[in-house]
């Protein structure tokens, strides 16, 4: 059977598959370097994991909104959500992983720090004083809403599994 690039009502596409794991491997690795950051201060792990972390948060904001895009233009096609629950829930992951990046560039602004992904400059950095609403922004909620967002991904993998096991709705292979 050929995998089809579009979505069905049955099942996820191979574009809507290959955005769903690839993000799922780069949060994996993401919320890897912000639990070295936080358990594995100043050792060879942390700056190895915690120096990628701007570069695939900005490529994580980008995936998304490709996702997004991608999601809309398939939108009659794609399988029908299980429950009210799994459509908030699935709501929720989604306002978190654009709350979180852009409250982070939020920060790096204000920072007057430049940011640089892939050797492009995306913000020039800036002389003078931090604006501290913005700093302040960021430093309250970027940490506090990610791991939120982590545990919301684990709540929807289990839920993915329990589906499975409880419902016999295999919600599994709809994006395996």
């Amino acid at each position: 059977m050929a995998l089809s690039i579009m979505d069905n009502s049955q099942r996820y596409g191979a574009i809507s598959r290959l955005m769903h794991w690839g993000m799922a491997l780069l949060f994996a690795w993401q919320f890897s370097g912000a639990a070295a950051r936080v358990l594995f201060e100043d050792s060879a792990l942390e700056s190895f994991l915690w120096g990628t972390h701007r570069t695939v948060g900005v490529l994580l904001l980008s995936l998304l909104v490709l996702r997004v895009l991608w999601a809309l233009a398939n939108a009659s096609r794609r399988p029908p959500s299980v429950s009210v629950m799994a459509k908030l829930g699935h709501l929720a992951l989604y306002v978190l992983m654009i709350a979180v990046p852009t409250i982070a560039l939020i920060r790096q602004y204000g920072s007057g720090r430049s940011l640089e992904v892939f050797g492009i400059t995306l913000m020039p950095g800036f002389e003078g004083e931090p604006i501290s609403w913005m700093t302040d922004l960021g430093g309250l909620l970027h940490g506090e809403l990610g791991w939120t967002l982590l545990a919301l991904i684990v709540g929807h993998v289990v839920m993915a599994f329990l589906h499975r096991k409880l419902t016999h709705h295999d919600v599994l292979t709809r994006m395996a």
